[in-house]
């Protein structure tokens, strides 16, 4: 009896043994094919992106000796970063390791955001001068490829979903303009209430884009564009309270500026100077579900604290965390999306606006 005794006992270690080694060969495996994540932000009155850690909320780098950085983009596999210089009128090519510039591409005129085709072989700037164009850039000679005329000056551009089109807008003639991207020509324009702003995509089962969510000027709220029907068919206004802020700061022709719809397509979030806060629709509904204040600045001689301006937004690729910059307070502000609470509000440069998302594999 005595010798089972110690049989089993030897067995159960054996067991216990190999459990454990399971487990560490699960968290390497684990650890070693995790994707890696950054935040990019640029400062668009200053001269650097910062990149943030959405898993400590802290920077990690800054990219320097970039002037009047506007929009921002990634090749598919994250080894070069994309931005829009409105110095220098060029798309700035970064290496993601290094930070180094790679090249200056010269672009038809001054830049504002820019997209990059699904499969990488275009970066599609959006062209903020008069008449408006966006110009394709051909990612393997970094070379303008094509200047398309479009309807007015363009302030955003974006790739829908299923990567089969861009869909820009301009602020000064209100139409948003819809390009096929296989054959790089206009599809079709939709002329808005408003000048065109920040826009959004809500996917269709099939991978198609169903709707266009589009903020607009002096509207603190968004358009509801039927993309298939190709005409707007709805305006949402956000609520009057909480309200006040952007008068100080004589920001109200475009109250509401970032726009984005969480990566599982659920829920819509947009944010609006004018409460200082961002509000969150469920969807495919669009029922208010509530809204996260953003943190407010108190100076003296101003009569009311000034709001942190918000302006653009993105997720994680989880959607756990929507992160929000914050134009006005020289920060970025982390959700939870769950609990709809800031977690976090990282300092970065001058005037952060445009930011995007990046995921190494």
């Amino acid at each position: 009896m005595r010798g089972e005794s110690r049989y089993l006992a030897s067995v159960s270690w054996l067991w216990l043994l190999l459990i454990a080694a399971a487990a560490i060969v699960a968290i390497v495996a684990s650890s070693a094919g995790a994707d890696t994540v950054r935040i990019y932000i640029t400062n668009s009155a200053g001269d650097s992106v910062h990149v943030v850690d959405p898993v400590s909320n802290k920077v990690v780098q800054v990219l320097q000796g970039i002037e009047g950085a506007h929009g921002i983009n990634f090749s598919p596999d994250g080894s070069q970063v994309y931005i829009s210089n409105e110095a220098d009128s060029t798309l700035d090519v970064i290496d993601q390791k290094s930070g180094k510039l790679i090249k200056k591409v010269s672009l038809s005129g001054h830049p504002n955001n820019i997209a990059v085709s699904k499969d990488g072989r275009r970066v599609v700037v959006a062209i903020a001068k008069e008449p408006g164009a966006l110009d394709f850039i051909d990612t393997s000679s970094l070379a303008v490829a094509k200047t398309l005329p479009v309807n007015g000056r363009q302030h955003n551009v974006y790739v829908t979903p299923d990567g089969r089109y861009s869909v820009s807008g301009s602020t000064r003639t209100g139409v948003m303009s819809v390009v096929d991207l296989q054959s790089e020509q206009l599809a079709w324009e939709l002329k808005l209430a408003a000048g065109v702003r920040p826009m959004t995509f809500e996917t269709a089962p099939d991978g198609s884009t169903r709707r266009v969510y589009a903020q607009l000027s002096n509207l603190n709220g968004f358009a509801v564009v039927d993309f298939p029907a190709r005409k707007e068919v709805e305006t949402i206004k956000l609520p009057a309270d909480p309200t006040g802020f952007g008068v100080q700061e004589n920001r109200l022709g475009s109250p509401s500026h970032g726009i984005g719809v969480a990566p599982d397509g659920r829920s819509l979030w947009v944010t609006s100077l004018a409460a200082n806060a961002v509000f969150v629709y469920v969807l495919p509904d669009l029922k208010l579900q509530g809204h996260v204040t953003l943190p407010d600045v108190k100076l003296n001689g101003f009569t009311q604290p000034l709001g942190a301006l918000p302006n653009w937004v993105t997720f994680t690729p989880d959607g756990k965390t929507i992160y929000v910059s914050n134009s006005g307070i020289r920060s970025v502000s982390a959700i939870n999306t769950g609990s709809m609470k800031v977690v976090a509000n990282i300092p970065v440069g001058e005037v952060p606006k445009r930011i995007n998302t990046l995921v190494l594999r």
